[in-house]
């Protein structure tokens, strides 16, 4: 079968970054060639300059012209070689972006397709009912709060006057106890009411009155 129709083609296909490889190839050999007719077209100079007219030296320069046409066409290929090897590269860019952009745009389709499955399944209506029982939970707490740090009622303000005499009395109290005086708080004294005529007895003094008696 294969000798009737062929044996198929298993060959890579060709790539453009392959066609320009091959292109810098082909420009880099006629540098080489080139290079060697101007070694050729030196050397054949510096001998007419040396030599006097005749036969010998119009063979030279038969010669020398020769190289010179040749090198002529091997700089015009080189020109259109270096043209080609330029498109291609220009091609290479536009393919490289284009498929650059490709990816982009399918990344943004992506995207886009996952975000709207995301919000999607968000109700914004339930976000703003959430929002404003926040709100109101807030409020509730601030309340509690201000409730909670309100002040009981305390004494009314003591004036001035007020305070000189209490500070007056601290004082008197303060020398008569470094006089010597009795070192406990007045309220704990036992003092003598106005209306009583004599002070009460200790309990053993009345003991013995009652014994005498």
């Amino acid at each position: 079968m294969n000798r009737l129709f062929g044996s198929k083609n298993t060959a890579p296909k060709p790539t453009l970054q392959g066609a320009i490889g091959n292109v810098e190839g082909h420009i880099e050999t006629l540098d080489v060639k080139l290079s060697k007719l101007n070694a050729e077209l030196t050397s054949h100079q510096q001998r007419l300059s040396k030599m006097r007219d005749g036969p010998g030296k119009t063979a030279i320069r038969q010669k020398a012209l020769r190289l010179l046409q040749r090198r002529k066409q091997l700089e015009a290929q080189k020109c259109q070689l270096e043209q080609q090897s330029f498109n291609m590269e220009q091609a290479d860019l536009m393919t490289t972006s284009l498929k650059n952009t490709m990816t982009t745009v399918d990344a943004m389709k992506t995207t886009n397709k996952t975000l709207k499955q995301q919000y999607g399944k968000i109700d914004v209506d339930k976000i703003e009912r959430m929002q404003d029982e926040m709100a109101e939970l807030m409020e509730a707490g601030n309340e509690i709060q201000e409730s909670l740090g309100r002040a009981y009622d305390v004494p009314e303000e003591v004036d001035e006057d007020e305070l000189d005499a209490e500070l007056e009395a601290l004082g008197e109290e303060v020398e008569f106890e470094g006089m010597g005086g009795e070192s406990e708080p007045s309220f704990m004294r036992d003092e003598v009411p106005s209306f009583v005529d004599e002070p009460p007895l200790a309990e053993g003094k009345g003991q013995l009155r009652e014994a005498a008696g």
